[in-house]
């Protein structure tokens, strides 16, 4: 069976201030969607929102996530259900390596629908780990480095997109993946996401400012936001027109953006 996220009349609020006005989106396994908009039109407070962040309340609204009500899961039962978010500044984590954070990561969902569950088997774990960077084309010696500590920006999205495919989410949601990468970065990290469509059927969500990443992650649909709503749907040639003419015609056919 496909899993989807059903959004359905989203509102959210961060210290009282309304920054989702009733969003309506429709993400299903094994689909792209790009998600753009300008400046403080609410994208990122849309992924911390799904994710489950504590500084940001749905108000109203529901969100449907495999069948379950996503609002009423704690954040680490929203991952464990199939649900990741890819940061746009990933946190450093100094002495704890890359491969034993996602041991760690794999244990802990197994023995959440298995308490008795001793997790994940050291050499099960090294195989896994060997088949998913050699999917994404990664260095072995990648994985025995510290998370994120002394990383390049590129590296830092490198590893998220390592920690999707080890994971194997049902649906991802990817925070501005594109921002401060160089284009050699962009298109490896963009191709390495794209890949997990085909090998695990995840579906993803992307947001982004610019249509750049979407020359390597070709999304099936694109959505704008403004002011806290998504204003236009349509295909890749939407991207393209924001791409050629900007959002000043969204601007003007819709009002203009309040800072989020």
């Amino acid at each position: 069976m496909t899993a989807a996220l059903e959004i359905k009349n989203l509102h959210a609020s961060i210290n009282d201030q309304e920054i989702l006005k009733g969003i309506n989106l429709l993400v299903k396994q094994g689909e792209i969607h790009a998600l753009m908009g300008p400046n403080g039109s609410g994208k990122s407070t849309l992924a911390y929102t799904l994710a489950g962040h504590p500084a940001y309340e749905a108000t109203a609204g529901e969100v449907i996530f495999d069948g379950r009500d996503l609002l009423e899961l704690a954040a680490d039962e929203r991952a464990r259900a199939g649900l990741f978010l890819a940061f746009q500044y990933p946190v450093a984590v100094p002495g704890v390596t890359l491969a034993k954070f996602l041991r760690q990561a794999i244990n802990s969902r197994y023995q959440a629908g298995d308490p008795d569950s001793k997790g994940i088997s050291i050499p099960a774990f090294r195989r896994l780990l060997k088949e998913k960077m050699s999917l994404l084309d990664m260095d072995q010696k990648f994985a025995g480095r510290y998370l994120n500590d002394g990383f390049s920006g590129g590296e830092k999205k490198r590893a998220e997109i390592l920690q999707m495919a080890t994971l194997e989410p049902k649906i991802s949601i990817m925070d501005e993946t594109d921002s401060g990468l160089d284009i050699d970065a962009l298109r490896i990290v963009a191709q390495g996401a794209a890949s997990l469509r085909d090998s695990i059927n995840m579906g993803t969500l992307v947001i982004t400012h610019y249509q750049r990443i979407l020359n390597y992650i070709k999304p099936d649909y694109v959505h704008i936001m403004l002011d806290g709503r998504i204003v236009e749907s349509g295909g890749s040639e939407l991207a393209h027109k924001l791409e050629a003419s900007g959002y000043d015609w969204i601007r003007e056919k819709y009002g203009t953006a309040e800072e989020a």
